[in-house]
């Protein structure tokens, strides 16, 4: 296999910019994600994809809730800040607006719109991440603009 034509093929899949929400017990986190996609629209589901190795993906596994916080065009900074790691964890949240959700996630004031989720199984034993799936159980939108995505960031993950 041509290794430079498999990255470049895969880094062309469309992928949106988004800060995930966790919890566990009373301990908050974000993170940056950018894997993710809806796979049913009844019930409706989306899959999460995040990193084996993360405390987040520990807290999910826990709690068995995560949000999908969805970015406005403009919104890049807020997705920045959430990729750079915490020494501490949840500090990243003391720097932004957020409230928490009907399950207790946190979501951020400043997101275009979000999705909380309740975990309904969790995959992939092969690879470095997981795929997490997620039933969306509450919703709101608070901007109906276009969302920002890994094209606009000009950042690239995967391949």
């Amino acid at each position: 296999m041509d290794l430079q034509a498999k990255k470049i093929a895969l880094r062309k899949i469309p992928h949106g910019v988004y800060v995930v929400g966790v919890k566990q017990d009373r301990e908050l986190n974000a993170f940056t994600a950018t894997w993710l996609t809806q796979v049913s629209f009844t019930p409706p589901l989306v899959a999460l994809g995040i990193k084996k190795d993360s405390h987040s993906f520990e807290m999910i596994k826990r709690d068995r809730v995560f949000s999908v916080n969805l970015l406005g065009k403009h919104q890049k900074p807020i997705a920045e800040h959430f990729v750079k790691p915490a020494t501490v964890l949840g500090e990243k949240l003391k720097e932004v607006r957020y409230r928490l959700g009907r399950t207790g996630v946190p979501l951020l004031e400043e997101a275009i719109a979000y999705v909380e989720c309740e975990v309904r199984e969790i995959a992939n034993e092969q690879g470095d991440h997981a795929v997490v799936i997620g039933e969306v159980v509450e919703a709101g939108v608070h901007k109906d603009e276009p969302a920002l995505t890994l094209t606009d960031t000009g950042w690239h993950y995967g391949g």
